[in-house]
């Protein structure tokens, strides 16, 4: 594949048979072939959007000392600021050249989960931030949620296999700052290539180049979203658990020309994680003699921490 496929969720929640069996037909065929494909329709409107990018762009533009504030130490990035070049890739020691904020799970309708994740990080100086990132987050789930039953029907499970897994998971929303780059950067990048941790992946920010994916023939391949597009990806969590049958594709996020290294970039991608406990055993139907069973069981939670241990961010 040379481009990354496209699909509308409306044609998945319209309703109508045809359409739905064709969305699941397609996101299923590109989920299969390069693990990308582009969603128009999704559930984050424009005023949330532009919203929540105004209020990323005014925190990032806070004096370091004040966003050092916002380091939460202990849980290994999870919530709160982390600092630029903290972290890296699988394999890699040199820093990516990035900084960011997490916002993780507002849990609902389950006290006894409360305890279980660390609580959200408020920004004091910015009235907006945590009321925005909330509904963002929320908006994300949603459409998550869809994406992850058009895949359960692509695999010929039930319907809402994944509901239970992700309700009230461990899922991430983390907006990203690529700051202008002053100097020559020793052998690092933006974001080096690598392959998510989680089930999907929902970015928003693709508008502008930088992404690229790993195609089956070897080839970078320009993951460029339309202005109403979200990009969505498989994870290894959802790769495994299918035994490779969706794929898990290596990405980047490139340095820009030297002419553009006094520009940021801003990108906000929704990590979309299941509750720890759930296990990645690989699914029976996705298990024959052509494909033989080729990960061994673990749960999402001991997934994760190895995860952390390589990218820098947990020592083990």
């Amino acid at each position: 594949m040379s481009r990354i496929p496209q699909v509308n969720l409306n044609d998945y929640l319209s309703g109508d048979a045809s359409s739905k069996e064709k969305f699941i037909k397609d996101i299923g065929k590109g989920f299969s072939e390069i693990g990308f494909v582009a969603v128009k329709g999704h559930l984050l409107n424009d005023e949330v959007k532009e919203s929540l990018y105004k209020e990323v762009r005014q925190f990032f533009s806070l004096p370091d000392n004040i966003k050092s504030k916002y380091i939460i130490k202990g849980l290994a990035s999870q919530r709160g600021f982390t600092p630029f070049g903290k972290e890296h890739a699988k394999g890699k020691n040199v820093g990516d050249l990035k900084e960011f904020w997490h916002f993780g799970q507002y849990v609902k309708n389950e006290p006894e989960m409360e305890d279980k994740y660390p609580e959200n990080v408020i920004v004091e100086e910015l009235e907006n931030f945590n009321k925005i990132g909330q509904e963002t987050y929320e908006l994300l789930e949603d459409t998550g949620r869809h994406i992850l039953r058009s895949i359960a029907c692509y695999l010929d499970l039930e319907e809402t296999y994944f509901d239970k897994h992700i309700f009230n998971g461990n899922s991430i929303l983390r907006a990203i700052h690529y700051p202008p780059i002053t100097e020559e950067p020793k052998k690092a990048e933006r974001a080096a290539a690598h392959g998510d941790i989680n089930l999907i992946t929902l970015l928003m920010g693709a508008q502008g180049r930088g992404l690229q994916v790993l195609n089956n023939k070897g080839e970078w391949v320009d993951a460029i979203a339309e202005d109403d597009e979200i990009i969505v990806n498989i994870g290894d969590m959802l790769s495994r658990h299918t035994n490779n049958k969706l794929k898990s594709t290596i990405h980047r996020v490139v340095n820009p020309p030297k002419s553009l290294w006094n520009s940021s970039r801003y990108s906000i991608p929704f990590f979309l994680h299941p509750r720890l406990e759930m296990p990645l055993n690989c699914i029976d139907s996705c298990v024959d003699e052509n494909n033989p069973k080729g990960f061994e069981d673990i749960t999402a939670g001991d997934f994760l921490y190895q995860r952390l241990v390589d990218l820098g961010l947990v020592k083990d």
